[in-house]
C-alpha cells in the first residue's frame, strides 16, 4: 500500500493502486500464500506474478 501513486505507466504503483481499490484483498494478511493464492484465484489487475514476488521481497525486508 506504501507504493501507491498516481503513475499508471509505473506498474508498482499500478498494482498498489488496484490493491487499494480491492475491497476483497487480504490486506492485513502476513501470509505469502494466503495474498499469492488470493491474486492468482480473484484478481485480473496483475499481468506477472513476478511483480507480486518482488514486492513481497520488499515487504520483508522493510518489515524485519
Amino acid at each position: 500500500m506504501t507504493q501507491r501513486g498516481h503513475n499508471l505507466h509505473d506498474p508498482i504503483e499500478a498494482f498498489a493502486g488496484e490493491v487499494a481499490k480491492d475491497i476483497m484483498f487480504p490486506k492485513q494478511s502476513e501470509e505469502y500464500h494466503e495474498v499469492a493464492d488470493y491474486l492468482e484465484m480473484n484478481v485480473d489487475y496483475l499481468d506477472s506474478m513476478d511483480l507480486f514476488d518482488q514486492l513481497w521481497e520488499k515487504y520483508l525486508e522493510n518489515n524485519k
